[in-house]
């Protein structure tokens, strides 16, 4: 992940916005979040929603996951107030790209939030790298067999 971040933060491309050129890094957000919480201990149970057939249905939230927002106008912080989910990721997409909420299905239009505590377009653009000790070219040559992505 740290090199994909490193590539699309330092790459010289560039996009026409509004007349002007604009490296990529400046108008990008990578989201990066885990399909399933793994295993661990988590001291927060997961909300009811509402009760079966009484609004939500029988959609309900489980676990937490993590979840890492990672953009040029990301400020470094922990939102521990608000309470997003996947439904999130997919009405800041709807925000981002001019689209109505509820655009895209059932599933945003239950969403509360849309990830707009994690940018601050007000501030300056940051470079952003992450330290790895690992070369994105190691990734391109691997030549090792495929194993299943939950092979633990």
């Amino acid at each position: 992940m740290a090199n994909v971040v490193n590539a699309v933060s330092s790459s010289p491309c560039v996009d026409q916005v509004n007349g002007a050129q604009v490296p990529y890094w400046q108008d990008t957000a990578i989201v990066v979040t885990w399909d399933d919480w793994g295993g661990f201990y988590d001291h927060v149970l997961p909300p009811l929603l509402s009760a079966p057939n009484q609004g939500q249905g029988d959609y309900q939230l489980g676990f937490r996951v993590p979840l890492l927002f990672i953009s040029a106008y990301t400020r470094p912080f922990i939102d521990s107030v608000n309470q997003h989910d996947f439904r999130s990721i997919l009405r800041f997409a709807e925000g981002n790209f001019g689209m109505q909420e509820g655009a895209l299905g059932f599933a945003d239009q239950r969403s509360s939030t849309d990830l707009q505590a994690f940018y601050d377009f007000r501030q300056r653009p940051r470079k952003f790298v992450i330290p790895t000790n690992v070369a994105a070219s190691f990734y391109l040559n691997d030549q090792r067999p495929a194993e299943p992505p939950d092979n633990d």
